[in-house]
């Protein structure tokens, strides 16, 4: 355990054939998980991580794998768990979907404002530098890996990728082990026609963006909380009930034991946007958002052991 934090240390997740998944339990706010790729001469990176100290213990676990350089760090989405790392990897090329590049350059450090109290270290913002639109291969040696788009899901800027010869995909965000699910900036409707897709690749190892590895049966927990926060959100618009205060009336049932299960008040508020006819993935007013989870949490800062 970390004493620092009480939660566990983050460990290496074999995959085989030079795939890992360095996890970070419990995979609440800010705890992200990283793709490691060795392949003969280089390595691949899928994320980094949110704070300096995290970055810097990244480096630790890759250099205790291997002492090959790292030539590549792809960037599933925006959010700065999975991006504010880039820059303490200054030898490789940072590849993202062309909103990536966008989203993380207009964000820059305005999550810092969710999260006051974590120690965030000297960071600085680094974007990906090579983008694409729809699909992208990368080769991990000679085994092919497909990014694919697609938004707005859990932002407006996700990807995924699909190493189909080994049957595994890292999900990046679109999937949370044990965590609830978060659209805030996305699109609750999106997200599951989203996952309705992802699910169809057929994929037998999940390597999610938070919690540890896991099957595809992760993606089906996922769709059910969406369509739970449907179902809900459907009878709070039509009552002319605030999100905040529909929020905690809501018996979240078989999800209640999911960590950060504020995120439902901020789910309710990108429901109720598109219960309104509102474009899927557009702005909401995250200060608000903000506020109402915080006051979900009876005034409690959002929990971040980043």
């Amino acid at each position: 355990m970390s004493a620092a934090s009480g939660m566990p240390e983050p460990y290496l997740h074999d995959l085989g054939n030079g795939f890992h998944l360095y996890v970070q339990l419990d995979g609440s706010w800010g705890l992200n998980n990283v793709g490691i790729h060795v392949g003969r001469e280089a390595v691949t990176l899928i994320d980094t991580t949110m704070t300096e100290r995290r970055a810097r213990a990244l480096r630790g676990a890759v250099a205790e794998l291997t002492d090959k350089p790292i030539r590549t760090v792809i960037n599933t989405h925006h959010h700065a768990d999975h991006t504010y790392g880039n820059y303490l990897f200054p030898e490789a090329t940072i590849i993202g979907h062309e909103l990536c590049r966008s989203a993380t350059l207009a964000t820059g450090f305005a999550t810092k404002e969710w999260f006051p109290g974590v120690d965030w270290g000297d960071l600085e913002i680094r974007a990906p530098e090579v983008t694409f639109t729809e699909e992208l291969t990368v080769w991990f040696d000679d085994v092919p890996g497909k990014l694919r788009y697609w938004g707005p899901a859990h932002t407006t800027d996700d990807v995924t990728l699909w190493i189909e010869d080994r049957g595994l995909l890292f999900t990046g965000d679109l999937a949370f082990n044990g965590g609830t699910p978060f659209v805030v900036m996305g699109s609750v409707q999106g997200l599951i026609d989203t996952l309705v897709q992802v699910d169809r690749l057929g994929a037998a190892v999940v390597a999610p963006g938070h919690g540890a590895v896991c099957g595809p049966e992760t993606i089906g927990d996922q769709l059910r909380y969406l369509r739970f926060l449907q179902d809900r959100a459907k009878e709070g618009f039509a009552a002319g009930i605030a999100p905040l205060d529909w929020g905690r009336q809501i018996d979240l049932g078989e999800f209640a034991g999911l960590t950060d299960r504020e995120r439902l008040v901020g789910n309710l508020h990108r429901a109720y946007s598109e219960l309104r006819g509102e474009p899927l993935g557009v702005a909401l007013d995250f200060d608000r958002v903000v506020a109402d989870m915080v006051a979900f949490n009876d005034g409690h800062p959002l929990h971040c052991v980043a």
